[in-house]
Order: structure tokens, then sequence, then C-alpha cells
């Protein structure tokens, strides 16, 4: 057994350094070129001296390096991507600094077209983790492994992969749920895509409840900040309030324990990527008051100062008012970063009873997160404000809902769908609170390689 782990060990080490490459999409590292082996979607990644699938994925220690790799790919190279890219489009954030490609991100509308780097290394990035995850989830089950370690590893893998074609459809109308060898993967509705997240959500509580999850996966294979069964939770309830599964999200949200933390941990060999695009490089800056209207903006919400410290300052080109970064989650290389907060679920049972008609359950839970103390959240996330006083209207409590999820969620990648979903006004590029466009266009890449990629939106 010792043999065993010290070799799953050094695969595991060996994975976190190739991981390290400037450019991960050139990937000449073993275990993660068998990931690429398929080519699906536009990816077109081969190296010859790279272990066949076969050699690797038949074996506990590949899927176990894997497992780990899947894991630091999405937190080093997918996650930061959602977050900035929708941040910018939505004016949660604005882009500071005149690179091209974050300058056309900005301006939006017809400006940002399929060319843009930010756009295709966030869709190509993504369906790099959805072929781990279906490598995963099609070979673990023929490995002979202890059944915990093999249900916490397809678990695992059933939620990234839920995780990233959840974020993808924040972002895209259409957009493909599988990979494909041949490049050329179909593209399912937005709706179509979220449902599909909800099944393999559901599939994944099933598989930990059936077969719990061993010392061996939750010690030595899951990332060290992540709360598997919370998180598998937390998404199904983000998920489900998306489809329109009013019942489904309240049920799954009041699973979710809401002291618990769940966070992507990063080190000195895996970089935090908030960090290095907010202090070391600023390519973004927070907008004052988390982007909401003056008029709507509440001076004494706490949670300004946990984010941000407020500065007279104009970001870089064009001049929209901005302040400086204190979010803890960005302070250093080394920081961890929410895979969701706590107090999301609460936003999602206030939205879900609004949408079933009951106005007084929907504030009861916009007051747990308005009148919640930083001390009182595993983060320090706490608005320490009054209780809601305004109309007790439909309208008014979705524009107050919208509110408290732009300061409660900042940073989460959620505010775009938010803005369409609640009803704000836009798109329009010109108006500097309103989000520049509805859905991205898609990348060139895929246009180039993939038949079936659709025309793209207007906005």
């Amino acid at each position: 057994m010792e043999t065993q782990n010290t070799s799953i060990r050094e695969h595991q080490e060996g994975l976190i350094m190739r991981l390290r490459k400037p450019y991960r999409h050139l990937f000449s590292l073993f275990i993660l070129s068998l990931t690429f082996f398929f080519t699906r979607c536009s990816l077109d990644v081969n190296d010859p001296n790279s272990a066949s699938e076969e050699s690797v994925l038949t074996t506990p220690v590949g899927v176990t390096s894997l497992a780990v790799g899947i894991q630091q790919f999405y937190a080093t190279n997918v996650f930061h991507r959602q977050v900035f890219v929708t941040a910018v489009t939505s004016r949660e954030m604005a882009v500071n600094n005149t690179f091209a490609n974050l300058v056309e991100l900005e301006l939006g509308g017809q400006d940002l077209s399929g060319d843009n780097e930010s756009l295709i290394g966030w869709w190509s990035n993504a369906y790099k983790v959805i072929g781990m995850a279906e490598d995963l989830i099609e070979n673990t089950p023929k490995v002979k492994m202890d059944p915990g370690t093999k249900s916490g590893i397809i678990a695992l893998a059933k939620l990234l992969k839920a995780m990233t074609i959840g974020g993808l459809a924040m972002g895209w109308e259409k957009l493909p749920i599988t990979t494909d060898r041949n490049g050329k993967a179909a593209f399912v509705t937005r709706q179509a895509a979220l449902q599909e997240a909800v099944r393999l959500l559901d599939e994944a509580v099933d598989e930990i409840s059936n077969t719990p999850p061993s010392q061996e996966f939750l010690s030595g294979i899951l990332n060290k900040g992540m709360d598997l069964q919370n998180t598998i939770n937390a998404f199904r309830a983000r998920f489900k309030l998306l489809i329109g599964d009013n019942a489904g999200a309240l049920a799954a949200a009041g699973s979710v324990d809401l002291t618990a933390a769940s966070t992507f941990v990063y080190d000195d060999l895996n970089q935090n990527p908030f960090w290095n695009n907010t202090l070391v490089t600023p390519n973004y800056a927070p907008r004052d008051f988390f982007g909401v209207p003056y008029p709507d903006a509440d001076t004494s919400d706490a949670r300004l100062a946990f984010f941000m410290n407020k500065a007279d300052l104009q970001s870089n080109p064009h001049k929209y008012p901005i302040d400086s970064w204190n979010s803890p989650f960005y302070a250093s290389a080394t920081a961890s970063v929410p895979v969701y907060v706590p107090g999301e679920m609460h936003l999602i049972m206030a939205e879900a009873n609004l949408n079933m008609g009951d106005l007084t359950a929907a504030i009861n839970h916009i007051n747990a997160v308005r009148t919640k103390n930083p001390a009182d959240d595993p983060f320090g996330i706490g608005a320490n404000l009054a209780p809601y006083t305004g109309p007790e209207t439909v309208e008014a409590v979705k524009a107050e809902l919208f509110r408290q999820r732009a300061a409660e969620l900042f940073g989460q990648g959620l505010r775009l769908d938010d803005a369409r979903r609640l009803g704000q006004p836009g798109p329009d590029p010109d108006d500097p609170f309103q989000r520049n466009r509805n859905f991205y266009p898609y990348p060139s890449n895929e246009r180039q390689n993939n038949p079936n990629t659709p025309q793209d939106p207007d906005l």
C-alpha cells in the first residue's frame, strides 16, 4: 500500500508541476495529454510522447492523478475567466488596462467579436475540464479501487462538469454539453444545458449517498478546501432555480450547511489567478457600490468595506468610477477563493419563494442576508443592515433581490445572469450601469472547426 501511495503522490506532484506551464493549452504533460486525445469541440492537442489512455486511465494512479489535476485546472484556468468576463459585461467590475481584448470586452455590443481572447480562453479551457470530467466518469467505474474512493471521484467529476456547463450557460445562448472526438460537438439551448447540469448534480448526490467517499478520497484527492456534499447541493440549488424548478431549488438550498466554507485552495505552484489579475497586473477593478446605480446603493452596507477600499479613482481607459481592492480572496498568491458563498442559499430561497408568489417568505430570506453580521458568516461576508422596509410588491422585492445579490455574491460570476433574469434594464453598451450584452458571440476557433456552431446573437 505504501508503494502505491508513493506512486500516486509522485504522479500528483508531477501533474502539479506541469500544470504551472504559462500556456496551459499547449500541454506536454503525460496525465493531461491523455484527456486531450479526444480533440473534442475545437481542441487539437496531440503529444507523441504522452501516455495512451489505455496505459493511464486503467490504473488507480492515473485516475487519481486526473482527479487531482481537474480540480487544479478548473481553479486556475476556468473559474476566474467566468468571473472576470461576466463581471465586465455586467458592469460589476471595470477593465483597468488597455489590452485590446479587455477594451473590446468592456465596449461590448457589436464591438465584441468571437476573436476576443478572453472569450476564447474561457470557452477552450472550460471544454478541457468537461473532457477531463467525461474521461473520469467513463473510466473510473472500470478501475479496481476502494468503492468510496471511486464514488468520490465520480461525484467530483460530475460536479465539475456541471459547474463548467452551468458557467458557460451564463454566457452563451447555446453550447455543447459533451465533447466530440471529431470536433463536431452538437449545440443545445442553455436551458437544456442547465438541465444537464442538474442531472449530473442529482447523480452526484446519489453517488455519495449510496457509497460515502472514503478517507483516502477526502484527505488525499479532494482539494483540501472543498466541501463536496455542500458544494454539490449549493450548485443544485443554483441551477434548479435557473431551470424554473423552484421547489427543488428550495429543497437543495435548505440542505446546505450555512456554517460550512468550501474553497479553491491555491499554493506557490498553483497560484491564485484573481490575485494575479487584480493586484499583480491590475487588469480589473471593482466598480463603486458594486456597480449598482448610485440612487439604489446603500453606503452603509458593510460588504463594501469587505470587498473594496473607497477611493476616488477612475478606470483606464473608460474612466468609470472605481475603488481599490480589499477582497481577502484576492489578497495573495495563496489566498483561497469561495467555490460559492453561503448567503447565496438565502437569496435562492428568496427568489424561489418570490416566483411561487410567497412575498413574505421571500422578504424573510432577503432579511436574513441584509441583517447578517460578518461574524456569523464563515467568510466574514455580512451587510449588517436593517431589515427591508420597501414596498411589498413583486417588482420592488425583485429589485431588492438584485441589489442583495450584487453585494453578497460580488465576484462570483453570477451578475450577468442575474441582470437578465431579474429584469434589469439593458443591454446598452453606452450605459455604464447596464450590461453591454445579453449573450456572447461564439469563439472564432469553435466556428472555424465545428460546423454546428450557431449564428452569433445580435447582443
